[in-house]
């Protein structure tokens, strides 16, 4: 802001003689600012991990018809984000390649939509579905 003096007005502004106001001149056209003088723009770690949770459940087919669904846990440090994805699985599978694929689908989304380097995604297993204990009897078998 800059200030003009020696404009007349009819009161002043509180703790300003009268006969002075405080003017606001626009940019001049075609001027850049730089980024940092703009102002800065911070994703919470929150936004990061739904982003990261959302992007583990693309990644994988089809999860198991009583599992939950995956959570995430982020920590951001200047731009760079570091994940850890839990998950529940079918068993039997694949299960190196559908953590790799949850990786791999973390790391494209958060880069692409939070603007984030991620150099480090952790995937735990939490639970394990079997699809034959899946169709057995619930409680005790004698």
């Amino acid at each position: 802001m800059t200030r003009v003096s020696g404009e007349s007005t009819a009161a002043g502004e509180a703790g300003e003689p009268a006969g002075s106001r405080a003017v606001i001149r626009p940019s001049s056209p075609g001027r850049t600012v730089a980024a940092a003088d703009r102002g800065a723009l911070r994703i919470a770690d929150r936004v990061v991990a739904k982003i990261a949770a959302r992007a583990a459940r693309e990644a994988l087919d089809v999860l198991p018809p009583d599992a939950g669904p995956p959570h995430a846990t982020v920590i951001v440090h200047h731009e760079v984000a570091r994940v850890r994805v839990s998950l529940e699985l079918d068993y039997p599978s694949d299960i190196g390649g559908q953590c790799a694929a949850v990786r791999h689908q973390v790391v494209q989304r958060v880069e692409a939509l939070a603007g984030m380097e991620v150099p480090e995604v952790a995937v735990q297993v939490e639970r394990l579905h079997s699809a034959q204990t899946r169709g057995a009897a619930q409680g005790r078998t004698q």
